[in-house]
This record gives C-alpha cells, structure tokens and sequence, in this order.
C-alpha cells in the first residue's frame, strides 16, 4: 500500500481529485486531497495574506499532523511550485514526486516566469479589474480544453486565486535532489485557445535519466479527464 498526497492547482480544490481518489483508495492505498488555503471548500480563508508559501505550509502540516512519511507527492499545474517547496523542507518524507502537467521551479523562480508575457498582462488586467487588485479570475474550463461532459462542473467549482502565488519567487535550498523518484505528465491536447508553458519543461527532463516523462492526451485538468491513467501513472510511482 502506498500513501498518496494529491496537491491541486490554481482555482481548484481537493475536489478535482476525486475520481482518482476513488481509484486509488479501491487498490488498498491511502489517499489525501487536501485543499490549500483560500479555495474551495477552503475559500472563506482568502486574504491577500496568502502566498506561495502560505500553500507550501499547508502541505508541509498535513503530513506532519497526519503523521506521514515514504508518501507520494503529486502536483497539478501551479501545484508543482508547491510539492517541490515541500520536497525541500522535508525530502525524508517523501519516497516520489509526481508532476501533472506542472511547474518544476529552479531556486528563484516563480510561475509567472515561464509565462508569456501577454498572459501575465492579461492577467495583470483582470486582477485589476476584477480581483481587487490581488485576486486572478479562473481560466475558463474550455481554454484548458476540459472534455465537455466535465466543464460545466469544473466551471462552477474554481474561484479566484491570489496573484502573489504566481509571482513569489521560491526560495530553495537544495533538499529538494534528495527525492530520487520523479515523474512528469505532460497533457498533450490544450487546444487552441492558449499555448501550453509546460511542454519546455517536460522536453529537457526525457533526456535526465532520473526523471520518467509521459504524455497524456488530454487537456490541461489531467486528473479530471483522465483519472485512470493518472492513477495508474500514481500508482507506478509509488512501486
């Protein structure tokens, strides 16, 4: 049995976990989708207090106060910033890191780094105009070409997410090359309303022999179009 801490993405919740959860915990393995502070069921908690760091605590005390250890971390999206700052606060912890079509930040960097700078405008316009000053608005489930049947849902449940989480620069120590298991998904089917920003980070990781790379063709909410094979990419993981 494996244990597994499923870490969510800008606008999401723990929820967008479930159909792998539900997988997951029916192959015997114990499984935590914990929520980050300021979204979903979580929302009320929104402040502009909330960084990167903020999330990075939060996955840091569930496994402290739940008492785990040889886990499975796994991140979707901006949720890479957050599972590789808990890798390096406690890599001991932590038997394999799982990136889902994620950001897999060098010290120093922020997400709205490998952003193109007409996104961060964009989102710098909407942040102004409609997230009072701090606040970014979700990004359309279509836009990330969530299968159909799944968007409407996908829609209602994502709220806003705190700017400063993209453009905090995370702060390293080096801990983190201590976790020797790492895989990468990257989803392959965007589509055409935005360019993908993690194909230039899975390609250089195909040719490091300490990283294992898959596509997935799907949109960008992995875990929500594919929930099998992304349980069995978990589960592999964990072996």
């Amino acid at each position: 049995m494996s244990t597994f801490v499923l870490v969510h993405g800008a606008w999401h919740g723990g929820w967008c976990y479930k159909r792998v959860a539900a997988l997951l915990r029916k192959a015997g393995h114990e499984v935590y989708t914990p929520t980050l502070t300021g979204l979903g069921e979580r929302s009320h908690l929104m402040s502009p207090a909330v960084t990167l760091d903020t999330h990075i605590e939060d996955i840091v005390n569930v496994i402290r106060w739940e008492e785990l250890s040889d886990i499975v971390l796994c991140g979707h999206s901006y949720g890479g910033m957050v599972i590789t700052g808990v890798a390096d606060r406690i890599p001991d912890k932590i038997h394999a890191l799982v990136y889902l079509d994620a950001f897999v930040p060098n010290n120093g960097e922020a997400a709205t780094d490998r952003m193109e700078p007409g996104v961060r405008a964009s989102i710098n316009d909407d942040v102004r105009q409609h997230g009072d000053g701090y606040l970014m608005s979700p990004i359309p489930a279509a836009v990330f070409n969530v299968n159909a049947r799944d968007a409407v849902w996908v829609n209602q449940m994502c709220v806003k997410h705190p700017l400063k989480c993209f453009e905090q620069k995370i702060a390293l120590t080096g801990a983190f090359a201590r976790v020797r298991k790492l895989s990468y998904v990257l989803a392959t089917d965007w589509g055409a309303q935005l360019a993908s920003p993690f194909p230039p980070i899975a390609e250089p990781l195909r040719h490091d022999p300490g990283w294992k790379v898959t596509d997935l063709k799907c949109g960008h909410d992995v875990m929500v179009d594919m929930p099998k094979e992304t349980a069995e990419i978990l589960i592999a993981a964990g072996a």
